[in-house]
């Protein structure tokens, strides 16, 4: 029965998916710009300042842009690099995920309009027409985003999106691999009548072809090198049809991954080719397979035994912290428990008593081993994807030693934290509740 065109372009662009798959490539694109961005800042004064050579890309931007950004006196550049190191902060962190998208676009737009001569190659407008899109919504701000943490609902992996931006993501990367094939044969130097990449293994040592092993003998293979460059045509134009073919969807991943690889091997190419277009490549796996492997996770945690989390379920700000962590424990590593519902929490472990699950979170983990307060959070970071960049941090000679006497003052004085707002009774700020302890 065929697809009317309505139906068709609602399961093309508005049928709602998890929009999980977003908030990982959020991550990768935190990274392709920061690698791109930050070291154009380490020398101001030869790139942006008033004492730098530039160079304008009047094909890319308006007169009246260029002739705006032109005038900016150093402090207004130093304004910039301020909001930039901001918001891509922000943006990586995910919070406020949107209003970071756009005012680290802006910044991005900011500096290549100041100067492209550094950081203007056609890789880079690929990667700010990324940026554009990722303006138009927050759902890469769902998951792995301190935004996620602050909703506090531990199915936010999960939660549904119209899939729109997934798909103008991977139109993105199938349109620049299929016109990228398609340059070769319709512009100068074409691959089919001429080849050029037999004259790429033959340019100087400081071109644009890395001394890579084979490189030697393929300078001597015109033959060989002729067959290669048809090949990487033919590959660059039918990759795009086959990662929208669900059968062969996974090979053509695995084998644009491979592609990219190569590329930044024995081509002097920018790292976006390695540090954005395969996870746009991943893009493709269809989420509802990431979040099937997250409950598979889930599932075989809770066969082998979580880990229970004591808290003060009478003390509203402990009930916000378990609600946020929940969120960050993507594999459910941890059930956390209210010991007022416990008639004895001594029989879970010896050296337990109310008293000390007032003061304190405690963690009691299968193979028997207790832990309480910050040590508690150190052990949980090390179950939490969203924390694994802190977890070397919190191992630091010394920051254990703050750690533990911070969380002892934030125990000490939470009610102060959550007064009238997540407290609706405020047993907290009670004499009653601990003498002051909880």
């Amino acid at each position: 029965m065929p697809v009317s065109p309505r139906a068709w372009w609602h399961r093309a662009f508005l049928e709602r998916r998890p929009s999980l798959s977003l908030g990982l490539f959020r991550l990768a694109v935190a990274w392709t710009v920061a690698c791109h961005m930050l070291p154009s800042f380490v020398q101001m004064g030869d790139n942006y300042l008033s004492t730098a050579f530039k160079e304008k890309n009047f094909s890319f931007f308006p007169m009246f842009i260029l002739r705006l950004v032109e005038v900016s006196p150093d402090w207004v550049v130093w304004a910039f690099v301020g909001l930039f190191c901001a918001s891509l902060a922000a943006f990586a962190a995910g919070y406020y995920t949107q209003r970071s998208t756009v005012l680290m676009t802006l910044a991005c737009y900011y500096f290549y309009a100041l100067n492209s001569f550094h950081i203007g190659t056609l890789s880079f407008d690929i990667l700010l027409v990324t940026l554009v899109l990722l303006c138009l919504t927050n759902f890469h701000g769902d998951f792995f985003s301190l935004d996620s943490v602050g909703r506090g609902k531990d199915s936010s992996y999960k939660r549904l999106r119209p899939c729109f931006l997934l798909r103008l993501l991977q139109l993105q990367l199938a349109l620049t691999f299929f016109y990228t094939g398609l340059n070769k044969i319709t512009a100068g130097g074409n691959w089919l009548t001429g080849n050029p990449y037999h004259v790429l293994m033959n340019y100087p040592a400081i071109g644009v072809v890395k001394d890579f092993p084979a490189r030697g003998w393929l300078a001597q293979q015109p033959e060989v090198s002729y067959w290669l460059g048809l090949a990487c045509v033919a590959f660059e134009l039918l990759l795009p049809v086959a990662l929208f073919v669900p059968r062969i969807r996974s090979a053509a991943i695995a084998m644009g991954i491979a592609f990219m690889v190569d590329l930044w091997l024995t081509l002097h190419v920018p790292t976006i080719f390695l540090f954005l277009f395969p996870p746009m490549l991943l893009l493709f796996i269809r989420p509802e397979r990431l979040v099937a492997w997250i409950e598979t996770r889930q599932a075989r945690q809770a066969e082998h035994g979580r880990a229970m989390l004591l808290y003060d379920g009478q003390c509203g700000f402990c009930l916000e912290s378990v609600r946020r962590l929940e969120v960050l424990d993507l594999f459910r590593w941890v059930d956390p428990l209210d010991f007022h519902k416990q008639p004895d929490v001594a029989h879970l472990h010896p050296s337990l008593t109310p008293e000390r699950c007032r003061s304190e979170m405690v963690l009691l983990e299968p193979n028997g081993r207790i832990s309480g307060g910050f040590d508690a959070f150190r052990r949980m970071s090390r179950h939490a994807p969203i924390l694994w960049p802190l977890v070397p941090l919190l191992y630091v000679p010394g920051v254990p030693w703050m750690g533990r006497r911070i969380y002892a003052w934030v125990a000490a004085h939470r009610y102060l934290l959550h007064r009238s707002r997540r407290c609706g009774t405020n047993q907290c700020a009670l004499p009653t509740a601990g003498n002051g302890k909880s």
